[in-house]
């Protein structure tokens, strides 16, 4: 392909991310070359510029630029399927219906692709096409450590009517994390803008002022359900905006950082001595998902604990079982 194309975004593509537009569009172009022109402004949506992670609207312009010889994918068409990962996909679920799956994603699996990523959900999905042969559709996603609940439409109808829900913030996620250290107040809301920041190992997320460039405002509910020791806590938490590493930085941010996150806890700057028999990983999940259905009907899935986390929960004496995810709702607090 050569030279300058613009291309509208369609009624099935409203709320779709722009990575995975280019994905459907554009399937030979490599994530990192995307990243690169975004970066130099060469993509831009409605003469904006924009990052691979902004939510497209229905009638938006994309700017594509000159891509060379790679491929163009077709809109629609067989999935490859791969028998090994539909087996690995359908153990995940937690829920399935006409319209959606829930998957119970495992820590440490990427949700979509990236430098160096080359197995991840999104990929994997093309294994499960639906009639038409259309691979599902991921609607919102989820750290790679990040364990727990994940929704995947079958349909684009589905992923559009779905990315809808969770952009009203009428869908309800509550996760679960153990932080080193035991937040105060042991309840409360934490507002504050964030904004993507370089640093030797890459880019993070990084409290800012109102108004400084980039910055988005972030919102999210605490409240501690259990502590041991005064030096850990089981903390419940409902994001109510969707910011990249939000629920991380924010309980950093309270100086109560999410154990093992390699990003925001930097053990040599905490002053902390770890626990051998606590298990290895971020220690945080997707615990409760829930939102309405086409129709008006509502439902509600619940992702159990990954292993390092029940290991940690028993080395501690946490009792999972002892707390329902929906009698610990920090919405409401």
């Amino acid at each position: 392909m050569s030279g300058v194309q613009l291309r509208e975004v369609s009624r099935d593509e409203d709320g779709m991310r722009l990575d995975r537009w280019f994905s459907i569009h554009f399937a030979q172009l490599p994530f990192g070359r995307l990243q690169k022109l975004l970066r130099s402004g060469q993509v831009r949506v409605d003469s904006g510029r924009v990052q691979s992670s902004t939510r497209l609207a229905a009638g938006q312009t994309v700017r594509v630029p000159p891509l060379g010889e790679a491929p163009e994918k077709p809109a629609s068409g067989p999935a490859r399927v791969n028998d090994k990962d539909a087996a690995f996909l359908r153990d995940l679920i937690l829920y399935e219906d006409d319209e959606i799956y829930v998957l119970n994603k495992p820590h440490g699996l990427a949700v979509q692709g990236g430098s160096g990523t080359r197995r991840h959900i999104d990929g994997m999905l093309r294994s499960m096409p639906n009639k038409k042969g259309e691979p599902p559709r991921l609607v919102h996603r989820l750290d790679r450590d990040t364990s727990g609940c994940l929704l995947v439409a079958k349909t684009r109808a589905a992923a559009s009517h779905f990315g809808a829900v969770f952009r009203s913030r009428s869908a309800r996620k509550i996760y679960w994390a153990v932080t080193a250290g035991v937040p105060v107040p042991r309840q409360g809301r934490i507002s504050c803008f964030l904004a993507k920041q370089g640093t030797r190992d890459g880019e993070q997320m990084v409290v800012v002022e109102n108004g400084t460039e980039g910055a988005q405002h972030s919102v999210s509910h605490y409240s501690v359900t259990d502590s041991a020791a005064n030096k850990f806590a089981w903390i419940t938490l409902k994001p109510v905006t969707g910011r990249t590493h939000q629920l991380r930085v924010h309980m950093m941010e309270l100086g109560t950082p999410i154990l093992d996150d390699p990003r925001y806890f930097i053990t040599d700057n905490w002053n902390f001595e770890r626990p051998e028999e606590l298990g290895q990983g971020l220690h945080l999940h997707a615990r409760r998902l829930a939102l309405p259905l086409p129709g008006g009907k509502r439902f509600d899935i619940t992702a159990p604990l990954p292993p390092h986390m029940v290991t940690t929960f028993d080395a501690l004496g946490f009792d999972s079982e002892r707390y329902d995810a929906q009698n610990t709702d920090p919405e409401d607090e």
